[in-house]
Parts: structure tokens; C-alpha cells; sequence
């Protein structure tokens, strides 16, 4: 008797830009090949962004572009939706995966079409095909203004009625919101798969410590701080450049040396730059560009910050704190899930596994900065308990484990089984463990 045939996955994202999704969708296509057929689909990455098709390139995924798919709304959506229809006739997938707000509403529009509106689908008999669709992290606020926000919750709860059969969340944090706030899907549709990474890679970091200190003239005795991102608004650079030049007010004379550095790069760069001089701190902080050595860089920072106004489950956090550095973040998002248990409260969170402020408080992260520079003792306990979390919670392998027995659950279903994710309480409930 011959083996059954792989279930055919199409996996769909809009850009391979440079971020934590990108490589996750890579990981997920390359990480699986070996029980599911997986065609990676995603559109092209426009100037001014950095393209990670390096990344799919070293793990041999080759993606299927589709040029007209783009971030922003354009009547290129047509066309793209167009396509992925067609795609779906040709391929005839068993699950259709979609990662990120664009390709989640594309593929999902597509979607719609190909399961009720095409030869072969029936009213009442749609075609055998599941949809999937990860948030990420979500548009809901701080992107863009009341009304277009709006429009854009409005749909997603349509899509999440009418085309999806699950919702895959990154954090529990995250699902409550999405979920609970905003209303999008039903508690029996979502399911919380937290991220995953190659930890391998940051073995035996603090062997490659020196290289990118040296590059950057940076001794050892001098406490290096920064910040891994995309220098775009969601990201808050400014808001990091605002709490150094408040940090160096706090700062005595005597304290410990300290210089600050910037990975990443975008659209703000100049802007920011310009801000950095303004506020007096050109000896101070480094713009770095955007890099592609990570297992290079984290092992050289001392305390690794996020000054974000929205994310997911930052994949920057997780890299730090697998490279055994401390953190300070905005408390947004699953970054509650990240630091742990509030430890003490004063301006700033004192965590089990870092340093958490509320979101814009230019003040508190200041503060916490400080209080993490100047206690060693803290720095190393919470970059030690980050690094057994991550290595517990965050390996590539059990992300893989858990997207399989996610498809596994949608082909091969038991009678009404919508497996529920567990009571999520929202961020400040004091029964919660999370901030």
C-alpha cells in the first residue's frame, strides 16, 4: 500500500522585510519539508527596506513572488488576489497559512473566493481547504488614525468570520487583546504557538564578544547598550534618543562608562540622526545600520532596549535574553510574557527577567536604564533567568511541534473539536502572573 501524499501547505506573507516574521515563515517552510509540502508565497520588499531573501536563501527556500503584493492598500490588491486565486486552483491546498495584516486580508479574500465561489465548491459543500492566519502582532492601535483603524478591525473580524478556521496568536497578552479588546475571532478559534527560533546559533555567545566592540572601538569596561529594530515609527527610536539624553542627566560623574548603539535602519534614519545631534549625543550613540550577524552583535551588548508603541512577541527580546543580556522594554504586546512577574514597582516594573516601562514614559525608561547600568547584580540575574526562559520556552523545535500538530488537528479533526486556549486575563489583572 503506497504512503498517503504530504498535505500541501501554501504559506503566505507580504514581504521578507527585516524581522522577526520573516524568519519564522523561512523556519516554518524549511523546518516542515519533511511531512508537508509547502509552497512559501511573498511579495517583493520595496526600496528603503531591508530584504531578508538572504535568509530563505542559506535554507534553501525558494519563495514565490507575487510583485503587486505590497504593505500599503493599492488597487495592485486586485491583481494580487487575482493571483492567489489562481494559485490556489493550481495547487489545491490542504491549508492555507497566512502570516501578517496584508497577507492575512489577500490571502483570506482569496480564500474565500477559491473555498465558496469557484467550480467544484457548492452552497453549503465548500472546498476542503483550512485557513490559518498568524497574527504577528496587530494594527488595532498606534499605526494609524480612529477611522481607518476602525475599517481595518472591521474587516479583520469579517475575515475571522466568514474564511478562518483558526487564529494563531504569538503570546497570551496578545490573544486577550485581539480577541477580548477588539473583538476579533472567537475564543474557540484562536490558539496561542509562541515563537521559535535556532537558539544553536547563540551558542557559546560570549566567545564572539569582542568582534563588534572592537569594530565599533568600544572597550570592555564600557557598558554597551542598544537597541535592535527598523528605524520606522512603530519602533519609537525617538522616544530611545529621549530617554539617553535623560539618562545622562541621572548619570554622576563617577558612574560607569557607557555608549549606546542603534542596529537597524529605515526611513527615520536621517531624522534620527538629527535628533541624536540636537540633544547633544553624538559621542554618545552609534548608528550602526541594519546587520545580518546577530550571533555577533547581541554577544557584544551589555543591555539590550526596546522603546516600541506596538509589537507581538518582540523576536529581539528573545535573541537578547538567548544571548544572556538584560532587558528594558515597553511593557506593549507580549513583552508582559517576556519580563515575568513585577518584582518591584517604582517609575519603572522590576521583573523576574527585566525592566518593564509603560509605553512613551521617557522618564521611567531612564530610570530603569540607570538602575540596571548601576546594579551589576540585577543585570546578571534577570539576563540569567531570561536565558533559562528562552531556552525553555522559545526552541525552533518546539514552535515546528506545535504547527504540526496544529494542521494535523485541522485534516484529521475529532467530533466538535475547537480546542480552547485558557482563561487569558488582561494586562494589570492582579490575579495574573503577567505585568
Amino acid at each position: 500500500m503506497s504512503n498517503p501524499r504530504p498535505s500541501k501547505i501554501i504559506r503566505i506573507i507580504a514581504r521578507l522585510n527585516v524581522g522577526g516574521p520573516a524568519k519564522h515563515v523561512v523556519w516554518l517552510t524549511d523546518g516542515l519539508k519533511n511531512t508537508h509540502e509547502t509552497l512559501l508565497v511573498a511579495g517583493t520588499v520595496p526600496t528603503g527596506e531591508g530584504d531578508m531573501s538572504y535568509f530563505a536563501e542559506q535554507l534553501q527556500v525558494v519563495p514565490h513572488i507575487i510583485p503587486e503584493m505590497s504593505r500599503e492598500i493599492s488597487l495592485k490588491d486586485v491583481v494580487t488576489i487575482w493571483k492567489l486565486y489562481r494559485l490556489f486552483l493550481r495547487e489545491q491546498p490542504d491549508v492555507v497559512h497566512t502570516h501578517t495584516a496584508k497577507a492575512g486580508t489577500v490571502g483570506r479574500v482569496a480564500g474565500f473566493i477559491y473555498r465558496w465561489l469557484t467550480p467544484g465548491s457548492i452552497i453549503g459543500r465548500p472546498r476542503e481547504c483550512k485557513f490559518v492566519h498568524t497574527y504577528h502582532g496587530h494594527i488595532f492601535h498606534s499605526y494609524y488614525g480612529n477611522l481607518k483603524t476602525r475599517v481595518f478591525i472591521n474587516i479583520e473580524k469579517l475575515l475571522a468570520a466568514l474564511v478562518t478556521d483558526r487564529v494563531v496568536v504569538i503570546s497570551e497578552q496578545q490573544a486577550f487583546e485581539i480577541c477580548d479588546t477588539f473583538g476579533v475571532g472567537k475564543r474557540k478559534q484562536i490558539k496561542v504557538i509562541p515563537l521559535g527560533l535556532d537558539l544553536n546559533l547563540f551558542d557559546r555567545s560570549n566567545d564572539r564578544r569582542q568582534r563588534f566592540r572592537e569594530e565599533l572601538e568600544i572597550d570592555e569596561q564600557t557598558i554597551l547598550v542598544g537597541i535592535v529594530g527598523r528605524l520606522t515609527e512603530i519602533k519609537n527610536h525617538e522616544m530611545f534618543l529621549n530617554a539617553v539624553g535623560k539618562f545622562k542627566e541621572l548619570r554622576t560623574a563617577d558612574g560607569a562608562s557607557v555608549r549606546f548603539v542603534i542596529v537597524g535602519d529605515g526611513h527615520l534614519r536621517t531624522s534620527l540622526e538629527s535628533q541624536s545631534r540636537s540633544l547633544g549625543l553624538e559621542n554618545d550613540v552609534i548608528f550602526a545600520a541594519e546587520r545580518n550577524d546577530p550571533e555577533y552583535f547581541y554577544p557584544a551588548l551589555d543591555i539590550v532596549a526596546l522603546t516600541s508603541r506596538n509589537e507581538g512577541t518582540p523576536l529581539t527580546l528573545i535573541e537578547a535574553m538567548a544571548n544572556a543580556r538584560a532587558v528594558i522594554a515597553t511593557n506593549v504586546g507580549g513583552v508582559a510574557d517576556l519580563l515575568g512577574e513585577v518584582v518591584e514597582s517604582r517609575e519603572y516594573n522590576a521583573c523576574e527577567r527585566g525592566i518593564g516601562v509603560h509605553p512613551g514614559d521617557v522618564a521611567g525608561f531612564a530610570s530603569g536604564l540607570a538602575r540596571l547600568v548601576d546594579d551589576r547584580e540585577l543585570r546578571s540575574g534577570v539576563a540569567n533567568r531570561g536565558f533559562e526562559f528562552v531556552r525553555q520556552k522559545y526552541p525552533k523545535q518546539r514552535l515546528l511541534d506545535d504547527i504540526r500538530g496544529l494542521y494535523d488537528e485541522l485534516l484529521n479533526p475529532e467530533p466538535g473539536d475547537y480546542r480552547q486556549v485558557s482563561r487569558i486575563r488582561p494586562l494589570g489583572d492582579k490575579s495574573s502572573k503577567a505585568l
